[in-house]
């Protein structure tokens, strides 16, 4: 018996209500008895691939499960508000300390609360949250960016992702959200988020060149940096170098391969941006990398006509929910994605 899924799941040409059950169950499938999400079965778990995994769930009304999930958050955080950029079975598999992994756990959190209404999770995850953006603003950069990682010997270059700093500012207007509705001010994420959304939407050049990555594409957009002619402009500007007609997007300009994760999220980000219709096209693209069991696989080669890698992703699946679920309407999902409600931040200037 196929169990019931919300209505915001269901997406003629994408999801039905037995193909969205099925999805969300390839998510538990591989999700640990701990709460850990890794990547697939056997495979390590990253903290920001794990968080976006846990909100699919919730978006299914998959609670429970969404919130061992972030209890497994709250039980590997280091005591400095971090995680490890990898986990495997339990063990530390990659020792650096990336700065948007480990403030994703604030888009999460809000996200939970806003699906649940559950203020006692709130509060228990809180202390989590804050430490972990406690961590990621002490790596803030002169002009608003925030350094991508600190190393093993706790030293960090003196670089920044725009990808990345566009996810961190997403995390940070949602920490703000949780602050203001615990009634914990937080004056110092207020000016870090005003800094790093005027430095992802005016100072490319404060970034590393990651031009050729899709990511660096959308992401002001998802990150909430860009809306109106802005992210307009932005999706014009790039359509035809990344999108490739009836398979999906490219992960990187100058290769044959498209991903299930990017063109998920660039649907996420269309969305956003108003772009309703050619998000579910996106979406509609990609069912040719869904398996028979509901998951999906990570990209396709297109010259080559292969699947690869040969893995299915539990967060590929899960950013294909997540998008379904904004464009059907969910509550949750609108409000931290679409971003009008959330803080913005001290509004700053290259003077300030």
């Amino acid at each position: 018996m196929t169990a019931a899924v919300p209505d915001v799941l269901l997406l003629d040409g994408v999801l039905d209500a037995e193909q969205a059950a099925a999805t969300v169950r390839s998510i538990l499938a591989d999700q640990q008895p701990d709460g850990g999400i890794p990547w697939f079965r056997g495979g390590h778990l990253d903290p920001w691939d794990h968080t976006e995994a846990a909100m699919a769930l919730d978006t299914a009304g998959r609670n429970a499960e969404a919130e061992a999930a972030y209890r497994w958050l709250a039980d590997h955080q280091n005591p400095d508000g971090s995680w490890y950029a990898a986990y495997t079975d339990g063990e530390v598999t990659n020792p650096s300390k990336e700065t948007n992994f480990c403030a994703y756990v604030a888009v999460g959190a809000w996200h939970h609360y806003l699906t649940t209404g559950d203020d006692t999770f709130l509060e228990r995850i809180w202390p989590t949250v804050r430490r972990g953006l406690d961590f990621t603003v002490g790596l803030r950069l002169p002009g608003g960016p925030i350094a991508w990682r600190q190393d093993e010997d706790g030293t960090a270059p003196q670089e920044a992702l725009l990808t990345g700093s566009s996810s961190i500012l997403h995390a940070l207007r949602c920490g703000l959200a949780i602050a203001e509705h615990l009634e914990e001010p937080q004056p110092d994420w207020e000016l870090a988020a005003g800094r790093l959304r005027h430095a992802v939407a005016h100072h490319p050049e404060r970034f590393l060149d990651k031009d050729r990555y899709s990511m660096d594409w959308y992401y002001p957009i998802l990150g909430t940096a860009l809306r109106g002619e802005a992210a307009e402009r932005r999706i014009a500007r790039d359509w035809d170098r990344f999108v490739v007609p009836g398979l999906g997007v490219r992960c990187v300009s100058d290769r044959p391969w498209v991903t299930g994760g990017e063109s998920a999220e660039l649907a996420l980000a269309l969305w956003a941006a108003g772009q309703s219709d050619r998000a579910v096209d996106i979406l509609r693209w990609i069912q040719h990398l869904r398996h028979t069991d509901g998951s999906y696989w990570t990209g396709y080669v297109f010259e080559d006509d292969a699947v690869w890698p040969e893995e299915r992703t539990t967060w590929t699946a899960g950013a294909l929910l997540l998008a379904v679920a904004a464009l059907g309407g969910d509550h949750a999902t609108v409000a931290v994605f679409g971003g009008g409600d959330l803080p913005a931040g001290l509004v700053v200037n290259d003077c300030c």
